[in-house]
């Protein structure tokens, strides 16, 4: 080399050799190494020392590629052997070096040693007593002690029979070097992905080896399995160009594993490349390149790597963080971010394809976030051209397009997810499309609900496919490789999208506005009473889109009884200004009932075609809801349908002063007054939304007599356990945590061992495996005793959203009403449940009367004039609660902006 490995020169005379250090990289033979110096700010020199007076066996050697005029050579004997004993001595350890002789073509020749000084071990000396090198005795000098010491010990190594002077000549230290495999494919899957001892031979760069592997003796090339280092290119004239980082890489993986015994597991073999993973005792050299930014994870082979590929993406990240070597220049897709828009928790409000949903924000804004790195189906080839006359439905007429977008709704609508963002797609315009038209800006996440990431669950039923990147486009999905895992899953059980049988078709029949239709399919609506459906648009407050599952078409449906305010609209006059509260109404219907399951009940139909009737959703009337909150008025055709509905509330208008709204049927017939008629009840089950549950005493001793005849039934006749097949919606008896069985409604079915079942008379609700879980004898079902649990939240106040607060609330209650007898009265109607006022049994205090006056709630005030004496004594016990700053109000009163930041609606 030109370079010297960094010296040290001892004090010795200046006729004696100088001592230099180093540590050794590779053992050449068992006569040969190459030292390099301590790395300073790169690779380190390095020199080729030859063991001088001695001479050990040459290795064998491949014949060059495509010269016809040479050969393999054979191992010498015993010269492997050398080899191994000098590696297993030196490989990887500081030494200590003379260079007495160096010859014109350059060779260096001289001593080593072991450690930091000539006090340690004689490495040439330790060869020679070991049979394993032979000593050259032309030349011998008199006043050269080391040669002649040399030469005693060959002797005394002859005398021993050991090594090399074993008598047979030692054919048998003669290795069977295997070059090539036959079929190399075969060979990585006979070894079952077990690990295979081996060494190390050559580094070409930071993941690519030449691995010797034993017994057997393959060298064979090994990809590491994930990743790519930065390389070499070969340039035309055949020099080399490195790459940024390429020679750190090598080094990094050379200093770790030339020559050192490892473990290989051989992977896979896709184009002749075997593709392995190396475990060396002190790590896997995989993650450690990557997490010191010397290598980039690859998608193509990481399907491969068996030690996990959510490690190879941890140690990336870890190296993106810190911006080291390749990495120096990243930056973050979302780095632009707060941690509050990176994560945040939301509720879905709509489906709007099989990989985007609309949630809203506790802000209250509605956001659209995309699945990050999947595709919905779509169709290809021929079938884009089919049906051109034909008005395209892409949920309807894309192949697994409604399956989809239906597994997403089920699982998602109403509910809280968490979303993780994991990078923001830029707009694009025509131009950069092709005259496609453009996309907005688009933020893409992982949403995920109960653990489960929903886009993996899509992908892996066959509804939806990944996107394959570039290797450099780092915006994808931060669980990129489970989403693989998934699709390959789904190809291989023929999922959905991968299934070789039929697609499914939808052949739904779009009867909105269809008046010849729609009157054909008005008597048999009409006859079936209430019907399924399922709201898949909201026009406005009282104009819905609905499909019929079991009718397999769509329709325009209007509520009946009320009339909402009229959005904008195009007229032939010009454009038609909105009423007041149009759009409020608008965004109330559709956060109650768009893409839920819905009840209707058809009455009628219009010129135009659409049906009339009522809308239930969980026992709500979306009529009667609307009114309640002051959303729309009572239209003139109510006094048509009968007394039910004359007690549709017409809130006090919401409008700008002086304005006016009209008020329900029964409010213009005579104002309502407060009926206080309390009743008692037992509070079973509070919730963390200040909901509670409670059961008339009237009825107590019913329950309690079916409850002691049901146990005595199944103590005579024991059940047998896992028996029981759980359905969503079922009655069923569950065994609680206090060994006895109460009966019960499966919500919902994870897994056999996870069934969500309510207690229908309690309120409870507990997470149970199938195994204590039994049908439900009809001698004690609902039609023998209805569920005894009823739900009630309180009149009057408002919950606070933030968490502390609202747990303090929440507290008080559980301390002071759980599981006693009170004293109940419904004040008024609500969207989930009736609200009433609770009185304590023996002192009759009003109990959300105390939480006001102790300042855990607010006051919700209402405008009805009958319940304004409450309102009012409600209100003054507000008032004391500010003035004693006790608890919400301990910072003093609230502005407005004051109360929502605390998380209250004024």
């Amino acid at each position: 080399m030109a370079s010297a490995v960094a010296a040290q020169v001892q004090s010795n005379p200046a006729s004696a050799p100088q001592l230099q250090r180093g540590i050794v990289k590779m053992v050449l033979s068992g006569c040969a190494v190459i030292v390099r110096g301590q790395p300073r700010g790169g690779p380190p020199p390095e020199r080729q020392i030859n063991l001088s007076n001695i001479r050990a066996g040459a290795l064998a050697r491949r014949a060059v590629q495509g010269q016809t005029d040479t050969k393999d050579t054979p191992d010498e004997p015993w010269a492997f052997q050398a080899r191994e004993f000098l590696r297993k001595k030196v490989i990887g350890k500081e030494v200590c070096f003379t260079v007495e002789n160096k010859t014109p073509q350059g060779r260096e020749y001289g001593m080593v040693y072991l450690g930091k000084d000539t006090s340690g071990e004689n490495i040439a000396e330790s060869l020679v007593t070991e049979g394993l090198a032979t000593v050259r005795r032309e030349g011998i000098r008199g006043n050269n002690p080391e040669q002649a010491r040399l030469c005693d010990l060959e002797d005394q190594a002859k005398a021993a029979k050991k090594g090399l002077w074993t008598e047979g000549g030692g054919a048998h230290t003669v290795r069977e070097l295997k070059y090539t495999i036959e079929n190399p494919r075969n060979f990585v899957d006979s070894l079952h992905q077990k690990p295979v001892n081996a060494i190390i031979e050559h580094v070409r760069d930071g993941c690519i080896v030449r691995a010797l592997l034993l017994p057997d003796y393959y060298l064979v090339t090994v990809m590491l399995s994930g990743i790519k280092c930065p390389t070499f290119k070969r340039d035309a004239d055949g020099s080399e160009t490195p790459e940024p980082f390429s020679a750190e890489a090598k080094f990094f993986t050379e200093s770790r594993l030339l020559q050192r015994d490892v473990q290989i597991i051989l992977e896979s073999c896709p184009n002749q490349v075997i593709l392995g993973t190396i475990l060396h005792p002190n790590g896997n050299i995989t993650e450690l390149l990557l997490k010191e930014g010397f290598a980039r994870c690859v998608d193509w082979s990481m399907a491969v790597y068996t030690q996990g590929a959510e490690k190879l993406r941890a140690a990336e990240r870890s190296a993106k963080e810190h911006k080291v070597r390749i990495w120096k220049d990243y930056v973050a897709p979302t780095a632009n971010l707060d941690q509050k828009d990176r994560q945040f928790v939301a509720k879905v409000m709509q489906v709007v394809n099989a990989d985007a949903i609309v949630v809203k924000l506790n802000s209250g804004e509605h956001k659209t976030i995309h699945l990050s790195s999947i595709r919905p189906p779509r169709l290809e080839g021929e079938e884009k051209n089919k049906d051109k006359d034909k008005r395209f439905r892409p949920l309807y007429d894309i192949p697994y397009m409604f399956e989809a977008r239906e597994f997403l709704r089920k699982k998602l609508i109403g509910k809280k997810v968490n979303v993780t963002v994991d990078y923001i797609r830029a707009a694009t315009s025509a131009m950069e499309t092709g005259g496609v038209p453009a996309f907005p800006e688009r933020t893409c996440a992982t949403v995920t609900i109960g653990g489960i990431n929903i886009a993996e669950a899509l992908v892996s039923k066959g509804l939806a496919t990944v996107i394959r990147y570039r290797q450099d486009d780092d915006q994808r999905s931060s669980h990129y490789d489970e989403l693989l895992a998934a699709e390959a899953r789904a190809i291989k059980n023929g999922k959905g999208l991968h299934s070789k049988k039929e697609v499914p078709i939808h052949r739904v029949a779009d009867i909105s506005g269809e008046t010849q239709k729609a009157k054909q399919f008005l008597p048999f609506l009409q006859r079936a009473g209430r019907s399924e459906a399922v709201v898949e648009y909201v026009f406005s407050g009282s104009r819905l889109k609905l499909y019929m599952p079991k009718e397999t078409c769509l329709i325009t449906f209007l509520l009946a009884g009320i009339e909402c305010p009229r959005g904008s609209r195009n007229m032939p006059s010009g454009m038609q200004v909105a009423e007041p509260y149009s759009e409020e109404a608008t965004i109330f219907t559709k956060e109650l009932v768009l893409q839920r399951e819905v009840e209707v009940e058809v009455e009628s139909m219009d010129k135009a075609g659409n049906f009339i009737g009522w809308l239930h959703i969980e026992g709500v009337n979306l009529s009667v809801a609307l009114v309640d909150n002051a959303l729309s008025k009572v239209h003139f055709t109510a006094e048509r349908i009968g007394t039910f509905y004359l007690w549709l509330i017409w809130s006090e208008p919401r409008m700008n002063e002086g304005s006016g709204r009209l008020r329900s049927v029964a409010q213009l017939t005579e104002e309502k007054e407060r009926v206080a008629k309390y009743r008692p009840v037992y509070v079973t089950e509070i919730t963390d939304g200040l909901h509670f549950f409670a059961q008339d005493v009237e009825t107590g001793t019913k329950l309690e007599s079916l409850m002691e005849s049901m146990r005595g039934e199944i103590a005579a006749q024991p059940l047998v356990e896992g028996s029981f097949t759980p359905r969503r919606g079922d009655f069923c008896i569950a065994k609680f945590g206090d060994g006895e069985w109460y009966r019960a409604r499966i919500e919902k079915v994870e897994s056999p061992a996870k069934v969500h079942v309510y207690y229908i008379d309690y309120g409870n609700r507990e997470i149970l495996s199938s195994t204590r879980l039994a049908a439900l004898s009809p001698a004690f079902s609902t039609r023998t005793l209805p569920p005894q649990a009823t739900e009630y939240t309180f009149a009057f106040i408002q919950v606070p959203q933030d968490e502390d607060a609202r747990t303090d609330a929440v507290d008080s209650v559980v301390r002071d009403i759980q599981n006693t007898q009170c004293l109940l009265n419904v004040e008024y109607s609500g969207i989930v449940c009736p609200h009433v006022t609770l009185q304590f049994a023996d002192s009759k205090d009003d109990v959300g009367l105390g939480l006001v006056k102790e300042g855990l709630v607010m006051v919700d005030v209402r405008k009805e004039k009958h319940l304004q004496k409450m309102v009012t004594e409600y209100l003054n016990g507000q008032e004391s609660a500010k003035s004693a700053r006790l608890n919400i109000w301990r910072y003093g009163d609230f502005r407005d902006d004051d109360a929502d930041e605390f998380g209250f609606r004024r």
